[in-house]
């Protein structure tokens, strides 16, 4: 064997490595760029980004920021699939046009239990039903404030029938409106011509709506969410929970894509869910972008050791640039109608542009969104400065994490042993809200797009030209010979 012909002729490049050329624009402003794209085969985005599936990024209150953003958020998989279902839900929950399944007591119940109920499904008013599952009712928060006793049934003090301002199901979102002004009144049950409940709509989804016009939502009207499976047997299990709770997009969750295990997981998933959207990855050429979609992938995400936190490739020696990655596997990913996610190595605007330009149609963000207030990690304070825990989930306490949640009990010390992690802990600086981290990324994509002269993604792929610069140029792309203030 020629030893000669294991060295790839090329250069593995990186971000840092290149600068797209500027061309000739004929775009007036950045604002009339076009950064909306798909995120899978049926799943399309208005921003191109994806908060990662890390547990000191996205659970929940991440999602929902993510998607009002008009991005997407992926519930990371460390937790138990009740638990993870139960997150699915309330992103779904966030915000709807229409709520289809309205949070319900029955008439005969303390004030103690709705209140309780409130409490866990975190609504502030309950549609009250009879024995015989019709409307005889709303309980808010409101009636409750004053009350004599939280053990009154809850049929003292709801707001009865005879005084609710209901709708038919079918009214529209300008008469929902209407009737909500005119009556001032929050909350708007419809109820069905035999008195049985049919949805809800409320003054504060019709807010949220105006609030965020560009949100990324489903058919519904509800906010999209994604979730993280693994690729273990319980996973099918798994799967169907975080399915039937709402979710859009299923991402199958394992370090190194291009293998039979995840192939087959993948197979198996599309087998049992035919008609869900599922991300399948971590893979780094154009050969596990193809095998991945011929299993069946609606998405796939690039990148093996490009995180901020991850070692993968200083403790296995395996990995591939990320800049290479998606240049490499873009032509086969478009030629299958396969959108491909950019995961790992996005520091700033730049590097999102760069990475969308290679090919990739929309790109996963983990360490740059984990000092947001929203991200899940715990806040820490060094120097009088607050910053945010962020954690590879490779690394020593994630791998421990994930066993005490697949074994259902503590970990012993001498399993901490036995653990090789291919990730670390770290803290970064408090940034503040996600959705200024978004301006901050987009508006960078946006400028970006004006000085290739693209318009949408689809001309940003067409016009982008890279050039190779040395250690000099890349010093000289940042401030230089001046004192920052």
């Amino acid at each position: 064997m020629n030893f000669q012909e294991k060295v790839s002729p090329q250069t593995g490049l990186t971000f840092d490595d290149v600068l797209l050329v500027p061309r000739r624009s004929r775009i007036p402003s950045r604002h009339a760029v076009d950064t909306s794209s798909r995120i899978s085969r049926n799943i399309r985005c208005r921003l191109p980004i994806l908060s990662a599936n890390m547990d000191t990024v996205t659970e929940a209150t991440m999602a929902v920021a993510m998607a009002r953003a008009g991005g997407m958020g992926i519930l990371h998989r460390f937790l138990s699939p009740e638990r993870q279902a139960q997150e699915v839900a309330r992103v779904k929950r966030a915000e709807s046009l229409v709520v289809a399944d309205p949070v319900t007591i029955r008439q005969d119940l303390s004030v103690a239990r709705a209140l309780q109920t409130m409490h866990e499904r975190e609504v502030g008013g309950l549609v009250v039903l009879d024995s015989e599952d019709r409307v005889c009712g709303i309980l808010t928060r409101r009636d409750t404030a004053l009350a004599p006793s939280t053990e009154l049934p809850v049929s003292e003090l709801m707001t009865p029938r005879e005084r609710l301002i209901t709708a038919p199901p079918g009214i529209s979102l300008p008469e929902a409106r209407a009737l909500l002004h005119a009556h001032r009144v929050e909350k708007l049950p419809l109820v069905e011509e035999d008195g049985r409940l049919a949805g809800l709509i409320t003054a504060q989804d019709i807010l949220k709506l105006q609030q965020h016009p560009h949100s990324t939502k489903d058919e519904r009207g509800r906010l999209r969410v994604g979730a993280a499976v693994g690729v273990r047997a319980a996973d099918i299990e798994r799967a169907g929970r975080l399915l039937a709770a709402g979710a859009d997009l299923l991402v199958l969750d394992i370090a190194h894509g291009h293998s039979d295990l995840a192939i087959g997981m993948l197979r198996s998933l599309k087998a049992e869910y035919p008609q869900a959207e599922i991300m399948a990855g971590n893979v780094a050429t154009p050969e596990g972008v193809r095998d991945l979609a011929e299993a069946g992938a609606d998405a796939i995400k690039i990148g093996v050791g490009s995180g901020s936190i991850c070692i993968t490739r200083v403790v296995t020696g395996s990995g591939y640039p990320q800049l290479s990655a998606i240049l490499e596997s873009a032509e086969v990913a478009q030629a299958l109608d396969v959108p491909l996610v950019s995961d790992g190595g996005v520091r700033q605007g730049g590097d999102l542009t760069k990475a969308l330009a290679a090919g990739a149609s929309s790109v996963m963000v983990g360490g740059l969104l984990a000092g947001t207030t929203e991200s899940p990690g715990a806040s820490v304070i060094r120097d009088g400065r607050r910053y945010k825990v962020v954690r590879g989930m490779a690394s020593l306490s994630a791998n421990v994490s994930r066993l005490e949640v697949d074994q259902h009990r503590e970990v012993d010390p001498e399993d901490w042993e036995r653990v090789v992690p291919e990730g670390v802990e770290a803290t970064v600086p408090y940034r503040g809200d996600v959705a200024d981290v978004l301006y901050q990324l987009v508006g960078g994509l946006r400028s970006g797009m004006t000085y290739v002269g693209a318009s949408n993604l689809a001309e940003l792929w067409e016009n982008a030209r890279f050039v190779r610069i040395t250690g000099a140029g890349f010093k000289e792309s940042g401030s230089h010979d001046v004192q920052r203030i």
